[in-house]
């Protein structure tokens, strides 16, 4: 998949077949759009194309009120997209400059005078374009004029997936992993490195990795215990627990943490880049009055985890 930040550095692309959109999340409704979209380019002898901004537009139009979380990294967004066997991303800068570009000037300046486009594939309510003029219909009325087909994702085909991002983030939000899974059509990923902690979970025989995200946008879901997947170095496969909250019992502050620890690990983390997918969320995080007694509910934890290991699918 070739990715292009911007037009400046866009090379020719056969026949184009596009498609516009955030796509946090790449979620199953992404992905019934993109299925489509590189059928009609193998159809019609072109490249599948996703026109795509960052920043978020909200958070160029809001900064100091949008209060987006968003499901996926830039880096995260790119290596689903290509999973799904998109052939070409361009990642337009959003400004507010680009903002106020009209329907018609978007569809003129950039989707046919840069790109040269030959079909573009699109939900039946889509908006776009400045005060979100552009629709199905102001592109049908541009085909003809532009010499692009347009091709219309059926209501009835996006509405029986029924997912959206923000029911993802909401179901993030409560800790309801199993949902965000469903709609996401994968593991939700928390992609990082270790970094140096307090240590505690060495103390008492827990040791953890403590993730450091890289990114203040990206979505934390609700605090709690996790069983969860983790890749290390993207090589090694380990099954573990994450922490996600203020750790209570040890610390006195508001300050988020995520913390994991590796089941059957032995080695030194720090440094080391790791990426952990949320399978289940196991309980609230706890409050206890020692040391011992949060030993003793990790190894009821541990234990609970290599039963659902055990018994589950995972």
């Amino acid at each position: 998949m070739r990715v292009f930040q911007g037009f400046d550095e866009l090379e020719k692309i056969p026949n184009p077949v596009l498609t516009i959109g955030t796509f946090d999340g790449v979620h199953l409704g992404h992905q019934r759009i993109i299925q489509q979209l590189n059928e009609e380019a193998q159809k019609h002898g072109g490249e599948s194309v996703l026109f795509t901004f960052y920043p978020h537009p909200r958070m160029v139009l809001f900064p100091d009120s949008h209060g987006l979380k968003l499901l996926q990294t830039q880096v995260e967004k790119i290596e689903k997209l290509e999973r799904m066997g998109l052939q070409n991303v361009i990642v337009h800068p959003f400004t507010k400059e680009f903002s106020r570009l009209t329907a018609v000037e978007f569809v003129r300046d950039y989707l046919v005078n840069k790109l040269n486009v030959k079909t573009i594939v699109i939900g039946y309510d889509h908006q776009f374009g400045k005060n979100r003029e552009g629709s199905l219909e102001l592109l049908k009325d541009l085909g003809p004029v532009y010499d692009f087909n347009v091709i219309e994702i059926a209501a009835q085909d996006i509405d029986d997936v029924n997912v959206s991002s923000t029911k993802i983030r909401n179901a993030l939000s409560t800790g309801n992993i199993e949902t965000a899974n469903l709609f996401l059509g994968a593991p939700f990923e928390l992609n990082g490195t270790v970094i140096h902690g307090k240590q505690v979970g060495r103390k008492i025989g827990f040791p953890t990795a403590n993730m450091d995200l890289g990114s203040s946008v990206k979505i934390i879901p609700a605090a709690g215990v996790y069983l969860v997947r983790n890749v290390l170095q993207n090589r090694a496969e380990y099954f573990g627990m994450m922490n996600i909250g203020v750790n209570p019992t040890v610390r006195d502050t508001d300050e988020v943490s995520i913390e994991v620890n590796l089941l059957d690990f032995s080695g030194n983390l720090y440094g080391q880049e790791l990426q952990v997918k949320a399978l289940t969320r196991l309980r609230d995080e706890l409050k206890f009055n020692s040391l011992e007694d949060l030993k003793t509910q990790l190894s009821k934890d541990e234990h609970t985890v290599r039963n659902l290991l055990l018994h589950s699918n995972y």
